[in-house]
């Protein structure tokens, strides 16, 4: 099946201008490729005009073709279309049909009026394929993102479409599920020789498998088509705001020369030995400065133990303490029992067992508008906190809510506006923002209140590098110049290499290690049992059979932080 775009160009209603500009791309039968770009670029864009939903049910102007197997597509039903491509989505949530997670998957199957006999084989053998297989009667709902995202997934493969459209299937997964997603993506692909088009934000990830061209977006255009070894060898992944993998980041940094007829995109290929004098310089030891001086406990956290149906612990018995000033990762596989502490601080829920204390004071004894004052904390989905039409009303309803006057509360949304990359948007609704930006919306609302801690969950979730990184280095001076603690619950590797101190991690609701974060960085086993992986950056230093693999991760952040 061929799909190509011919001089495309799409304008949403509510806009001027068009949002994809002159699109020109053929992806054949069985190819698979992956699309990149900033926020905005119109990935997500052109991955609704492949699935149908533009112009079915997003409305707007297009000019030139899209053609399916030579089919013009305007000419084309919706329900032509999904037979033809089917997509699992980033807001998995909307994507939920069934009461339970059997029904899910089987809901495709439902609609081909297969009898429920020949059903359950196919059902099961799919949800075990995504590792869901014990899981049938939950409902979707009470799983936690990466579970969700599997369920989608599991939900489009029992479908036999000849093009799969992945939209940021990696977003709400810890390393090693998403690792095994893009194992399942690839065998699948091998198998069935079905065309697969993957959107996604994390290149190195997706990049764990063969993939045969990257497409680079930017502003609405394809400013890049190129196999991944080109791409990675030439400028246009820095120019454009993408990040690039670690361990290429690592081998630029030491001078190595590298080129396009190099097998770079895949670091295992790479012949490394050529490069060891450049890396020697390396395990000369690094004296790294303090980050800062602890003297006061902010959060102290002790023999906390909860559980959500009164038989399994999502935690038990988990000790540890955050010093005012730090900058500390919560790091664990999807249901871990991470985001549950962040329920436990805000008050949502309160502890079986233990306490959680703050500032010396038991957060028992602070209502959640009490809590809120003190800690600001922003959640994996945007969509969950918002509750304003526009962007200035839902930045500002806090500080409308302490009683601010109009003029006070004005000047401090502007500055919130500017410092988090906003500020041309302050007019617009938030309906109007890709989930990138809404991401952007809710930290903003937080930021405006001045919190004493901040705690981020999935902060790079939806967020393209560019953004996350101007936003990062904003709490990164918040902490820094202004003292505030800051907490972030992340599965992105990459990210609390390079903005952490010191990381907790939790595996199946018990507290396995509380070290510096390259220390917790440097052991594969421990990783492995909170459902993590080594970055590139750790298989790099092994294979040039560095010894004190700590010591290198350590100097390579602090060059990074320098070239910041």
């Amino acid at each position: 099946m061929t799909i190509e775009f011919s001089d495309f160009s799409f304008r949403y209603e509510s806009l001027d201008k068009p949002t994809l500009k002159h699109i020109n791309l053929r992806i054949e039968k069985g190819e698979k490729i992956v699309i990149i770009g900033p926020s905005g670029s119109g990935k997500s864009t052109l991955g609704q005009c492949l699935n149908g939903l533009i112009p079915h049910s997003v409305k707007g102007e297009t000019s030139g073709q899209l053609s399916i197997n030579g089919h013009n597509c305007a000419q084309l039903e919706l329900h032509q279309m999904t037979e033809q491509i089917g997509t699992v989505l980033q807001d998995t949530d909307s994507q939920f049909v069934g009461l339970s997670i059997g029904e899910d998957i089987a809901f495709a199957l439902e609609n081909q009026l297969m009898s429920t006999i020949d059903m359950y084989p196919i059902v099961k053998s799919t949800a075990k394929m995504v590792e869901l297989e014990t899981m049938l009667d939950r409902s979707p709902h009470d799983l936690s993102g990466g579970q969700k995202q599997r369920v989608s997934l599991a939900g489009i493969l029992v479908d036999d479409v000849d093009t799969l459209l992945f939209d940021e299937p990696l977003a709400a997964l810890d390393p090693k599920t998403g690792r095994r997603t893009i194992e399942i993506i690839d065998q699948l692909h091998q198998e069935s020789g079905k065309t697969i088009i993957i959107i996604e934000h994390r290149l190195e990830d997706v990049l764990h498998r063969p993939v045969d061209r990257i497409i680079l977006m930017e502003q609405g255009e394809i400013v890049a088509d190129m196999t991944p070894d080109e791409l990675l060898a030439s400028p246009l992944l820095a120019k454009h705001g993408i990040r690039e993998p670690l361990y290429l980041s690592a081998m630029k940094a030491a001078q190595c020369s590298l080129n396009s007829t190099d097998k770079i995109a895949d670091l295992s290929k790479i012949s490394l030995e050529q490069f060891k004098p450049q890396f020697s310089q390396w395990q000369v030891a690094t004296n790294l400065a303090s980050h800062h001086d602890a003297n006061e406990t902010l959060i102290d956290v002790t023999d906390l133990t909860y559980s959500y149906d009164g038989e399994k612990n999502a935690l038990e018995d988990v000790n540890f303490t955050i010093q005012r000033g730090e900058f500390v990762s919560i790091l664990g596989k999807n249901g871990s029992g991470k985001s549950t502490i962040t329920k436990l601080i805000m008050g949502v829920i309160e502890p079986d067992a233990g306490n959680i204390h703050f500032a010396g004071q038991n957060l028992q004894q602070l209502s959640i508008f009490e809590r809120s004052q003190k800690i600001g904390v922003v959640m994996q989905n945007p969509n969950h906190m918002i509750s304003h039409h526009m962007i200035f009303d839902e930045i500002a309803f806090g500080l409308r809510n302490k009683g601010l006057s109009e003029a006070e509360v004005t000047l401090k949304v502007e500055a919130t506006l500017e410092l988090c990359g906003l500020s041309k948007y302050r007019n617009w609704p938030v309906e109007a923002l890709s989930y990138g930006q809404k991401k952007r919306v809710t930290i903003a609302s937080i930021l405006v209140l001045e919190p004493e801690l901040l705690i981020l969950d999935e902060p790079t979730a939806g967020q393209d590098y560019r953004n996350y990184t101007a936003m990062l280095n904003f709490i990164q001076k918040l902490n820094k110049e202004l003292g505030i603690t800051v907490i972030i619950i992340s599965h992105d590797m990459h990210l609390v290499l390079e903005y952490t101190h010191r990381s907790i991690v939790i595996s199946d609701s018990k507290l396995i290690a509380d070290a510096p974060m390259t220390e917790v960085f440097s052991q594969p086993l421990l990783l492995d049992k909170a459902n993590l992986t080594t970055t590139s950056l750790y298989k790099l230093a092994d294979r040039l059979a560095i010894e004190d693999k700590n010591n290198f991760m350590q100097y390579f952040i602090q060059l990074e932080s320098h070239a910041a």
